[in-house]
């Protein structure tokens, strides 16, 4: 069994099956991509994942059978999402959100070397440390809802759109980060609209149309495919 692992996965939104039977497979140390339209069921499928959205087939976990587990269980195996739009608690500081992440328990020890390697991963945050959340830029924010979901010490990441909103230097920095946190072992399955971007920092990708997986591959063979180049790079006729 991979490391994650669906089968048969579907999410329904009252009579609108927005997720369709989906299996996919994610191994251990792997940065995998799902690419598609706006409205393709991407997201449905990573709140499915997390334990946000009741959904129908099986999910596998390092070995456990996640179907039944609320949210607060597959954190505490390793899942830890960082949810399209941040959800930064607005009113509490950086650091308050920051130790937010580590609400399950850590040591005081473990907090403080977490919280030192947040701020060598994110410089900025380190600055703006007693600052509260509501008032950070929308890319210090995505840094924040990174940093925070890595305060759990995960697994696995679950990325839902991070460079959404961004501009183009902030974009730069959001990836720059993700590559780095995916050399430290970290399993990551990122949804991204910028379809470029998301296979150039992945291994593999899943193609997600309506629903329902069309194209799986290798991101380096993907990026090359002239119906990705059309469909979703902008270099179609």
């Amino acid at each position: 069994m991979s490391f994650l692992e669906t089968r048969l996965l579907g999410v329904r939104y009252g009579g609108i099956r927005a997720v369709r039977d989906i299996d996919i497979k994610v191994e251990e140390g792997e940065t995998v991509a799902l690419i598609g339209a706006n409205g393709a069921g991407k997201s449905s499928m990573l709140n499915a994942i997390a334990g946000v959205l009741p959904h129908t087939g099986k999910i596998y976990f390092n070995n456990a059978d996640l179907t039944n587990k609320p949210v607060f269980d597959r954190v505490k195996l390793g899942i830890s999402m960082v949810p399209e739009g941040r959800g930064v608690f607005g009113r509490l500081t950086v650091e308050e959100n920051l130790l937010m992440g580590a609400y399950l328990g850590n040591s005081q020890q473990d907090q403080d070397a977490d919280l030192k390697q947040m701020y060598e991963f994110f410089p900025r945050l380190k600055e703006r440390r007693g600052q509260t959340g509501g008032t950070l830029s929308g890319g210090e924010q995505q840094m924040l809802a990174i940093a925070r979901a890595l305060m759990s010490r995960p697994k696995l990441l679950l990325l839902d759109e991070p460079s959404m909103g961004l501009a183009p230097i902030m974009v730069e920095k959001i990836f720059e980060v993700i590559r780095g946190v995916s050399k430290t072992g970290v399993t990551i399955l990122l949804v991204e609209q910028n379809a470029r971007l998301a296979l150039e920092s992945s291994e593999r990708a899943y193609v997600m149309e309506s629903g329902e997986l069309s194209i799986t591959g290798e991101s380096s063979e993907l990026l090359h495919s002239p119906k990705i180049r059309s469909s979703y790079l902008g270099e179609g006729d």
